[in-house]
Parts: structure tokens; C-alpha cells; sequence
């Protein structure tokens, strides 16, 4: 599994997206980050390489019945 961020790995990249944000707000932050990345690894192992998405996008002229 991904390994879990810490505060200051969370500091670092609100710093990188211009945002300042208080160590409590770090704080409440990093546990939803933390399974959002955990979220994210779990889905690239399922995902095969390749695969086709499952819908397709048709543009048309017109109402299509």
C-alpha cells in the first residue's frame, strides 16, 4: 500500500499549491488525505493498462430518438 504522508510531507504540498494552512488545519486534513491515497493505490492495482473505457461519447446535431 502507499505509504502514509506526514504533516510535514502534507505542509510541503499545500506550500507547492500556494495554500497556507495552520497546523491544526494540517492536522484534521491529513487523516482523509491519508485514506484518499490508500483510496487511489488500491484502484491502480485493479486497473489493467489498456483497458477501454466502458462508454463512449458520441457527439450528434440534433435531438437523437
Amino acid at each position: 500500500m502507499a505509504k502514509e504522508l506526514t504533516i510535514e510531507g502534507l505542509r510541503v504540498m499545500a506550500d507547492l499549491a500556494g495554500l497556507t494552512l495552520s497546523d491544526d488545519e494540517l492536522q484534521r486534513l491529513l487523516p482523509g488525505v491519508n485514506r484518499s491515497q490508500q483510496q487511489v493505490a488500491a484502484l491502480r492495482a485493479v486497473i489493467v493498462p489498456g483497458d477501454e473505457p466502458a462508454g463512449v461519447f458520441i457527439a450528434a446535431d440534433g435531438d437523437q430518438k
